[in-house]
């Protein structure tokens, strides 16, 4: 398989996901945005040679989407690979790094590896309600649609492979400065232009095959690999994701992130904006999780 499908992946269209995106997307604060979103996915996946639906989950007597585009494998297709970001915001962010960015990343991706004949099972899901809920009958809630699509890959007994979670994918630069959560068995580099590939014990071939896409393919991308024991239980920063129902449910998941909070200062601000973020590094994350998502890496 050649290699001019990552030369495909184009910063510039990222950018333009991240804009088209960019706002809050809330269930309670901005529901209608947050279905506009919904929308935006979908439509943006409906264009592509997938099969694209709608799993609709309940939540505080609503109901919301994740929005799931499918090519089913051509040597092992139940065999399962998933690509996942979250597109809601909290109450008061317009949310370009978190987490406009990953869908944006997941979009584009989904746009560059139309061609393939995937080995296995692919899916790239956009999924709601990660953040943690502030008011309303939500409040105190998060990851339910993630918690909803892992619940159907336990119930349909799903063969995954893994899940790459992007979540918050494009603050980095040499000028950013880093912090390392406390506690952490690691302690970060001082300087934030690396992406995190966070993963548990039985996610640690997954972490490793993301580190080695990047080598593999000459991608200019730093990478700190963090594998924890057991399902994080003793790091719970490592679990604020959409990764996280994946490793309860037993399947091997990783995250993908700047690292929000503890390197960027617009992190659930109203800041967080299109203008803060470098698109070049989310591009390099793109064609890295590009790499594992075709068997190469």
């Amino acid at each position: 398989m050649g290699e001019g499908y990552l030369e495909r992946v184009s910063a510039e269209r990222i950018g333009a996901h991240i804009r088209a995106l960019e706002g809050v997307r809330h269930p309670v604060a901005a529901p209608e945005a947050l279905a506009a979103a919904a929308d935006y996915v979908y439509r943006s996946l409906d264009a592509l040679d997938y099969q694209v639906e709608a799993q609709v989950f309940q939540a505080g007597g609503k109901g919301f989407r994740n929005v799931i585009a499918t090519r089913t494998g051509a040597r092992h297709p139940e065999e399962q690979l998933l690509v996942v970001a979250h597109y809601d915001t909290v109450e008061d962010s317009p949310g370009a790094d978190d987490n406009a960015s990953g869908v944006a990343v997941l979009l584009e991706l989904a746009r560059v590896l139309e061609p393939f004949a995937f080995e296995r099972t692919v899916h790239f899901a956009a999924v709601a309600l990660e953040e943690d809920q502030q008011q309303g009958p939500l409040a105190g809630g998060n990851k339910y649609g993630s918690r909803a699509l892992a619940a159907r890959a336990a119930q349909q007994a799903w063969q995954v492979d893994g899940a790459i979670v992007l979540e918050s994918v494009a603050y980095a630069g040499e000028e950013m400065a880093q912090e390392t959560p406390e506690g952490l068995p690691v302690t970060l580099p001082e300087v934030g232009n690396f992406v995190t590939v966070v993963g548990n014990e039985a996610s640690q071939g997954l972490v490793e095959r993301f580190v080695y896409a990047i080598a593999r393919h000459g991608i200019a991308l730093p990478a700190v690999p963090l594998v924890v024991p057991g399902k994080g239980e003793r790091f719970p920063e490592t679990r604020r994701s959409d990764h996280a129902p994946f490793w309860d449910a037993g399947f091997r998941a990783v995250m993908l992130t700047d690292t929000a909070n503890f390197r960027n200062p617009h992190y659930h601000q109203p800041t967080d904006t299109s203008d803060t973020l470098n698109l070049d590094f989310a591009a390099n994350v793109c064609r890295a999780v590009g790499g594992v998502v075709v068997g190469e890496g």
